[in-house]
């Protein structure tokens, strides 16, 4: 008998049960169960390394529980209530309109690592090796340059943030 076999015969009964009160429903147990010895499964030969078996399969249980629960849950609409007003998705949307001003008072380097990794894509190790620069340096410039952007766009466009740190109003400005 392979030690995964074994393994399997000694725990599955308490798996099942596991599953089974998670679940509440036989079926869906003996569906997780599958998935389980599935992952096990294509382990091959690795799975003979684990130091405890049993911890491991209900490690692979409980992620594999979170994953269908994830998958299964049910969503609905928003009562209107808790529904986002379209004012404040406005306010956000529109905030874009100082961003050229801000962008060109930043130093050039601030403004290039900006542009390049946050308003084009550029990857952050590509920004790194463009610049001839460690992907670490990489990573404070643009943060810092992020920093920058920030404290800039609240004085120049006078934006207010709320409570939970959201854009409430700001003054929108054309570039200097």
């Amino acid at each position: 008998m392979s030690c995964l076999t074994q393994a399997w015969n000694l725990h599955e009964p308490e798996l099942r049960g596991w599953a089974r009160h998670r679940l509440g429903n036989p079926t869906d147990a003996d569906d997780l169960l599958q998935d389980i010895f599935l992952k096990a499964l294509r382990q091959g030969e690795q799975f003979c390394s684990v130091q405890n078996a049993r911890a491991w399969l209900f490690e692979v249980a409980r992620n594999a529980l979170a994953d269908r629960l994830r998958v299964q849950r049910d969503t609905g609409a928003l009562p209107d209530d808790l529904a986002s007003p379209v004012e404040e998705e406005d306010t956000v949307d529109t905030l874009t309109a100082c961003l050229p001003r801000v962008l060109s008072e930043l130093s050039p380097d601030d403004r290039e690592a900006i542009t390049l990794c946050d308003l084009q894509g550029m990857g952050q190790a590509d920004y790194a090796k463009a610049k001839g620069i460690s992907l670490s340096a990489a990573k404070s410039r643009l943060q810092r340059a992020r920093v920058r952007i920030r404290q800039q766009m609240t004085v120049a466009c006078q934006v207010q943030i709320d409570g939970t740190g959201r854009v409430q109003d700001f003054v929108p400005r054309l570039p200097a």
